[in-house]
């Protein structure tokens, strides 16, 4: 079964992301056994980005990396795991809130995709980047 890493290089909607995971240096994080379970933005949720956002991130690589890691978490959360939490803690530290009430949201992205599973963890396609704060 593929990685993390290897679904997302292989889906084109995830081109972005890919792009800020290598800037970020975190490939050989999201490849190692893990499990992770990760909130993954399609293009379109980056696209939503107020524009330069990217650009901007991409110059601030610690800034990147905190915002990249604080959509993942520890440990391989399917969306039925997650139905039972109001939050889950990120890797970057951060809460996140989870609301599986009527949609699958994660705080103010809904999932487009859940359970999609890999090799070391889970990939959850979420509608908007999610920020700290």
């Amino acid at each position: 079964m593929p990685d993390i890493v290897d679904i997302a290089v292989s889906n084109d909607s995830f081109k972005t992301l890919v792009a800020a995971v290598q800037a970020a240096d975190l490939v050989d994080t999201l490849k190692s056994p893990g499990p992770f379970t990760v909130f993954a933005p399609t293009d379109d949720a980056f696209a939503k980005l107020p524009p330069g956002t990217i650009q901007t991130l991409l110059q601030n690589i610690p800034q990147l990396a905190r915002i990249l890691t604080y959509h993942v978490v520890s440990g391989k959360l399917m969306k039925s795991d997650l139905a039972e939490v109001d939050s889950v803690t990120s890797v970057e530290g951060s809460p996140i809130r989870i609301d599986c009430s009527e949609n699958f949201e994660v705080k103010n992205a809904t999932v487009i995709a859940p359970d999609i599973e890999a090799d070391n963890g889970v990939i959850h396609v979420i509608d908007n980047v999610i920020l700290m704060g």
